[in-house]
């Protein structure tokens, strides 16, 4: 087998939208941050047979690490789109020497006795209902972020992995890289004191999607597979890859697509490993009408009591950095703040803001996840489905109060009321900057609307809303037959 990096890989990739998905893979500082050389077998033969579901984006990173691995074979590609999925099996073939199978309903993957490993990097309307089905088929499972597409599923996933003693790891991959984790144990350690706040950052410029209509839905997509557990619909957008997460039935927004991995890091950080006691966000789509559902400016704010709160920031329209991040994290201590900038790097600071030391270094997630599959631990893993489940589920609390709002108000109107449901001080601060957003993206303040959503009580342990009905159906959806994830009593 050639020894060919994995950008190399995806640069010759066969595939029609190569150029997209080389400039999105050169474009993310994680992806290069992996083990280039091929990893040696852990002996004569012993290959795990892999299958990727979901080869467009983030799946052609699956096939990347895992085509260069001399310890593991992919033996399936599977893909709803039909002429993705060839390509990517014509162009795998030419790395190991065997051209995988290819199928567009993973059910078929499944069926293979022989199979070991499930990478899943489909929509994420797709992503519980995916690892569930391959657990239950006996197979190990890599599933991309958000792990669910609302907060039912992720306990399910949970549940089944429990269940079946199968390895699921969360695609939240800077929970592998060094300079995070060092970052994260220092602030652990005490070492900027007593950390009360942390922030998520989204600053992420995302550009309109086009207008809604009815669009055809592209030749050689199985759209029945595509659609899944979600309604059998129109499709409504121009683009019928990727801008899909910008619509509510498929996708969760920035919060649960960029967002995901700094909210993660951020709940890490404050060490809660649960739920949140309440969830409260404000956002809208402002700057363009188009397609898309979700907010593009959102802000969040997570209560879990004694004075430790999280805040998330979405905003797709132009923005400076905040303290120096833009993607990234902001862990607010007694004595000093980090500052984490990436996906792999922390700074560190005194609280007169005076640098005082700085954490680097990438890692290999999916390294990590084939040696938990060959140790049979799940507590070998950096990001066990747990970890994907709590804080997929917090984006998803965020979406819920946005959904919940009744009226859209103007951002004059929005800092009185935001100061009334909130501590004045903290609501204070991100008014006024959403305001300075808007003012910078040259937006009118009296007719650029937001969404102001309830502060929603919650119980972490029960994982439903106090007292509220109308919420709590959020929690799950309707599901399409006979793509329904099971309930709770039927795994």
């Amino acid at each position: 087998m050639s020894k060919r990096t994995r950008r190399q890989f995806l640069e010759d990739s066969m595939l029609v939208t190569a150029a997209a998905a080389a400039a999105t893979w050169n474009a993310n500082p994680a992806n290069r941050l992996f083990a280039e050389e091929p990893l040696a077998a852990a002996g004569p033969n012993d290959k795990l047979s892999v299958c990727c579901v979901g080869v467009r984006g983030r799946g052609g990173d699956h096939i990347a690490n895992f085509v260069n691995r001399k310890d593991c074979e992919i033996t399936w590609i599977v893909d709803a789109d039909e002429n993705i999925g060839k390509a990517r099996a014509a162009d795998i073939a030419k790395q190991q020497g065997r051209e995988p199978q290819v199928a567009t309903d993973m059910r078929q993957a499944f069926d293979d006795k022989e199979l070991d490993i499930v990478t899943i990097a489909t929509p994420n309307h797709w992503h519980a209902l995916a690892a569930i089905w391959a657990m239950q088929a006996g197979k190990d499972v890599y599933v991309e972020k958000p792990v669910s597409h609302n907060v039912s599923e992720g306990r399910r996933i949970v549940e089944v992995a429990r269940k079946y003693g199968k390895i699921c790891q969360t695609g939240t991959q800077s929970r592998s890289m060094q300079g995070v984790r060092d970052g994260i144990q220092l602030i652990h350690d005490g070492g900027i004191g007593e950390v009360q706040m942390a922030r998520g950052l989204c600053y992420k410029r995302r550009p309109s999607i086009g207008p809604k209509g009815e669009y055809p839905v592209p030749a050689g997509v199985n759209y029945d597979l595509w659609l899944g557990p979600a309604p059998m619909a129109p499709l409504t957008r121009q683009q019928f890859h990727y801008d899909w997460h910008w619509q509510f039935p498929y996708g969760n927004g920035d919060l649960g697509n960029q967002g995901i991995h700094q909210m993660d890091i951020a709940r890490w950080g404050l060490k809660v490993n649960q739920l949140a006691k309440s969830a409260w966000s404000f956002g809208g789509r402002i700057g363009y009408e188009d397609a898309g559902e979700t907010p593009n400016t959102q802000v969040c704010l997570f209560d879990y009591g004694d004075g430790k709160s999280l805040v998330f920031e979405v905003r797709g329209l132009e923005t400076q950095p905040y303290m120096g991040a833009g993607v990234g994290n902001i862990f607010h201590g007694s004595d000093g703040y980090a500052v984490m900038p990436g996906y792999s790097d922390t700074i560190i600071f005194d609280r007169a803001g005076n640098k005082v030391r700085e954490f680097h270094g990438g890692g290999d997630p999916y390294g990590n996840f084939v040696d938990a599959v060959r140790s049979r631990k799940s507590e070998d893993l950096r990001a066990d489905i747990l970890e994907g489940h709590l804080s997929s589920a917090l984006c998803h609390l965020g979406n819920i109060s946005y959904l919940q709002a009744t009226d859209e108000i103007s951002i004059a109107d929005l800092k009185q009321v935001a100061e009334k449901a909130s501590p004045a001080l903290l609501a204070h601060d991100l008014l006024s900057r959403i305001e300075s957003h808007v003012a910078d993206n040259k937006l009118d303040p009296k007719t650029t609307k937001f969404k102001f959503g309830p502060s929603l009580p919650f119980d972490p342990q029960a994982e439903k809303f106090v007292n509220n009905s109308a919420a709590d159906a959020l929690l799950t959806r309707a599901y399409r037959a006979p793509f329904v994830v099971p309930a709770s009593d039927s795994i």
